[in-house]
């Protein structure tokens, strides 16, 4: 039996503070869903709450939030859970030489051990009540690294493995897991992305000083700073499909860079797939 969750479905949406967490709870709040909004920050629960939205709060790097946070999603639906999108993560810039210790356990945190931790105890959740949907926002970086994003690329990789093994396991609990991979979206990513630069990556004495400054420029530019970049409108028609077809696709490719790069990957030999990934990525200006 394959259930389509259409509304007032019940959804768990991580990471609603900004871009596409934020516009993705607002816009099936809008066609009926009853969505659960999570943010990591009070303030940004409160604002979500004046907004209309159902919101609590969720700190994906913390185990006593994410089991409060799935206590709480409970009590305001009633015990069921239909839906989990697993979009709440953070990116972290950086040649891989300098990233240390705890630069990547505070990448995984959140972005794998924190996801992977809250969908484990929504799992049991939607086995009961016989059916659900599991959906993780993962990337283009999901399957393609691109220099200077090695600790998100890791932890995409990372989740992509997570996702597709649940996808065996589930298999026969009418559970489907999906994945959607978007290439570059408009959103507070990468001012984001700069805070966790500055914070965790040591640029005098590096020898990436000369990317580190293009990198910058680019961390610090608004509006799109890549080619081929879309709303994350893009991705929210992803998340509505894997919701309501009655058998959701593995996963879901947005962008033009993402559908290019699996079918490069796919054919390339992989020397030739490193030198488009290198113009790709522009030395840290992309």
């Amino acid at each position: 039996m394959k259930t389509r969750l259409l509304p007032p479905s019940t959804i768990l949406i991580t990471g609603c503070s900004t871009g596409i967490g934020y516009y993705c709870a607002h816009a099936l709040h809008k066609v009926g869903y009853q969505v659960i909004a999570s943010a990591r920050q009070l303030a940004d629960v409160a604002r979500l709450q004046a907004e209309g939205l159902t919101a609590i709060h969720l700190d994906l790097a913390d185990s006593v939030s994410i089991a409060a946070a799935v206590e709480h999603t409970l009590t305001l639906t009633g015990g069921r859970l239909d839906a989990l999108f697993n979009n709440g993560a953070f990116g972290l810039p950086g040649a891989v030489e300098d990233l240390s210790r705890d630069a990547m356990r505070q990448q995984f945190e959140t972005n794998v051990f924190g996801t992977q931790e809250l969908t484990n105890l929504v799992v049991p959740v939607m086995r009961q009540q016989g059916y659900g949907r599991i959906i993780y926002n993962s990337s283009i970086l999901g399957f393609a690294a691109m220099q200077y994003r090695g600790a998100y690329n890791a932890s995409k990789f990372a989740l992509e493995g997570f996702a597709d093994t649940l996808r065996l396991e589930l298999m026969h609990d009418n559970i489907q897991v999906s994945l959607i991979e978007p290439g570059p979206i408009l959103s507070e990513f990468r001012q984001n992305a700069f805070v966790q630069f500055q914070h965790w990556i040591t640029v005098d004495n590096s020898a990436h000083q000369t990317q580190y400054r293009a990198m910058i420029a680019r961390l610090e530019t608004s509006g799109p700073a890549a080619p081929f970049t879309l709303g994350p409108e893009a991705v929210q028609s992803a998340l509505l499909h894997a919701l309501q077809s009655k058998r959701a696709r593995l996963r879901y490719r947005v962008t033009v860079p993402t559908k290019l790069f699996a079918v490069l990957k796919r054919f390339l030999p992989g020397r030739w797939l490193d030198y488009l990934l290198l113009k790709a990525g522009g030395d840290g200006k992309r």
